[in-house]
C-alpha cells in the first residue's frame, strides 16, 4: 500500500473518529444507550433485532437506524415492530459512518429515546474501523457461517464488545460445535462475553434482552428504574 493511500486512509478515520466523539456526546447527554449491530450478510441480523425492537418496545423507547447497501427492505421488515425506523442507502460504500449517523439523526428526538439500534451493513472487514459513537457494538455470528469464522474475521470481533451466536436453535441440524466457537473467539479476544440468541425458538432472546438491559443501566444508574 503506498504511503499516499495510507494518509488519505489515517485522514478518513480521524475525520471519521471526530464525529464519533461528538455523537457519543450527543447521545450521552441525550441519555439514549446505542448499540452497533455488525455482521457477514446472512447472519440474522435483521431478525434478531425485530424481535429486539418488540420486546424492548414493551417498556422502553426504541428506534433503529438502518444501513444497506441499496434495498430498503430491512427497513420496511423492522417497520413491523412498531418502532421508528430511518433507512441509510450506503451505495457502493460496505460500511456505515459517522457522518451517516449524524445525517440520519436529522429532526429525531433522541431525548424521547431509551435505546437506539444502528443495523450496520453486511460486512466482517469494513465496520471493524469507523466507530458510530456508539455504547455497545455486537457482532453477530450464525450457526450456520461455521466455527472458524472468529479466525478469519479476527479485527471485527477485536473491536466488539459482545458476540452473539445466533439462529442457536439450528445448531444440531448443522453440526455446529459451539465449545469449538466459542474457543475461536477466545483465541481472538481472550473474555469477550458470548451470548446464544434464536429469533424463532424461546425463550431465544431472554440473554439477550437482560445482557442489554443492563449495560444501559450501567451506562445511566441515575435515568434506571430500581
Amino acid at each position: 500500500m503506498s504511503a499516499r493511500i495510507l494518509e488519505v486512509r489515517h485522514g478518513i478515520l480521524k475525520k471519521n473518529d471526530e464525529l464519533a466523539r461528538g455523537l457519543r456526546a450527543r447521545f450521552r447527554e441525550a441519555g439514549v444507550f446505542v448499540v452497533n449491530l455488525v455482521s457477514g450478510p446472512g447472519a440474522g441480523k435483521t431478525a434478531l433485532l425485530e424481535k429486539t425492537l418488540s420486546a424492548l418496545g414493551k417498556d422502553h423507547a426504541v428506534a433503529a437506524l438502518v444501513g444497506d447497501l441499496a434495498t430498503e427492505n430491512d427497513a420496511t421488515r423492522l417497520a413491523r415492530s412498531g418502532a421508528p425506523i430511518r433507512q441509510i442507502s450506503t451505495g457502493t460504500t460496505c460500511h456505515l459512518e459517522a457522518q451517516m449517523i449524524g445525517d440520519a439523526l436529522a429532526g429525531w428526538d433522541l431525548d424521547a429515546l431509551d435505546f437506539l439500534f444502528i443495523e450496520n451493513v453486511g460486512n466482517l472487514v469494513c465496520p471493524a474501523s469507523y466507530d458510530l459513537g456508539e455504547d455497545l457494538r455486537a457482532v453477530l455470528f450464525s450457526v450456520t457461517e461455521g466455527e472458524d469464522k472468529p479466525l478469519k474475521y479476527p479485527t471485527i470481533f477485536n473491536s466488539a464488545d459482545v458476540a452473539v451466536l445466533t439462529k442457536i436453535d439450528i445448531a444440531g441440524a448443522v453440526d455446529f460445535d459451539r465449545a469449538l466457537a466459542v474457543h475461536n473467539i477466545h483465541e481472538v479476544r481472550p473474555g469477550l462475553p458470548i451470548l446464544d440468541s434464536s429469533a424463532r425458538a424461546e425463550p431465544g432472546l431472554d440473554a439477550w434482552l437482560a445482557f442489554l438491559k443492563t449495560k444501559r443501566a450501567e451506562a445511566f444508574p441515575a435515568t434506571t428504574p430500581a
